[in-house]
């Protein structure tokens, strides 16, 4: 049984054989044309953790591919103790196509996926975030096309989106940088288990956003506290001050460089509202294209187990 539970589980070949779904499904989407691509299928969404893109996007791909979709929380899937975790995995997987689990732990992901008779989705852990590595890739090919050395600097905290972009960025041999404040790089357990699987890359950690930012063809930034971090906000936004993304640091930069932000976003605090309207900002393409890859993913996985 193929899962996506990490970008870890997917070869570049894999990879490949997704965006090419998702970018022929998109060209059918701007002609007005939906393909039911996933005919009768149900896709079972189950969430601990609010969303408005991951949710959105995948009931949306369901539909538009003629399928339909699911929604409960963990506590309404007996994730919380009601049953088993064995339970409502072999349960729910036998009703489903496919399952997105969006959930603090990516333990209980990769736990619910051994007992799983359907494909699993992370649809975003406090570990690995691979949807949106792998949107945030197909957006870089439709703004640069087919990708050769461009540099994506990532500015903020060393999260889960962080280390996600990691390991596509490497997959496709693309430079990477990662800047964070002291104390907040990217998990050394994630290091560990990154050079096990990629024992050369163009990764670069550094703590100096001006010298992260002057060779970038893409910068990035997510929330300085995502959920779950509430306590630590007024904390984490004094230390994060000097990692903001806003029209000085951008001039900073190559004047054809381009901005993401996987969202929501905190306006005029990760970074500015002048940067997130200029001509230079893609992110709400970036939001876009969640919905054309989740067409990808979910079309390649299905077909791929059945």
């Amino acid at each position: 049984m193929k899962h996506l539970i990490s970008l870890f589980d997917l070869t570049k070949n894999d990879v490949d054989e997704i965006l090419k779904i998702a970018f022929d499904i998109k060209k059918l989407h701007q002609k007005g044309e939906r393909p039911s691509h996933l005919q009768n299928r149900l896709l079972t969404q189950i969430f601990d953790k609010p969303s408005l893109r991951t949710r959105t996007s995948f009931e949306a791909s369901m539909v538009q591919l003629g399928g339909f979709s699911a929604f409960m929380t963990s506590a309404e899937a007996g994730l919380q103790g009601r049953e088993s975790l064995p339970d409502v995995s072999r349960v729910l997987s036998s009703y489903s196509d496919a399952i997105v689990i969006r959930t603090f732990s990516h333990e209980l992901i990769e736990n619910f996926a051994k007992y799983s008779t359907s494909p699993v989705i992370n649809g975003l852990s406090d570990d690995k975030h691979p949807c949106q590595a792998l949107t945030d890739l197909f957006t870089m090919i439709e703004l640069f096309g087919p990708l050769k050395n461009q540099h994506l600097v990532y500015i903020g905290d060393g999260n889960n989106v962080a280390a996600s972009l990691v390991i596509i960025c490497t997959m496709y041999d693309l430079p990477v940088t990662i800047c964070t404040p002291i104390g907040y790089e990217l998990d050394p357990k994630f290091l560990k288990e990154f050079k096990s699987h990629y024992s050369k890359s163009k990764l670069n950690v550094t703590h100096d956003v001006n010298e992260a930012v002057k060779n970038a063809d893409v910068i990035y930034t997510d929330v300085w506290a995502s959920m779950g971090q509430e306590e630590e906000k007024e904390k984490r936004a004094k230390i994060f001050a000097p990692y903001q993304i806003n029209k000085k640091l951008m001039e900073a930069a190559p004047s054809d460089c381009r901005f993401l932000h996987c969202l929501p976003a905190r306006r005029d605090l990760e970074v500015t509202d002048d940067v997130m309207e200029s001509d230079q900002s893609d992110v709400f393409l970036q939001a876009e294209n969640r919905m054309h890859l989740a067409k990808g993913v979910l079309t390649w996985l299905i077909n791929h187990n059945k």
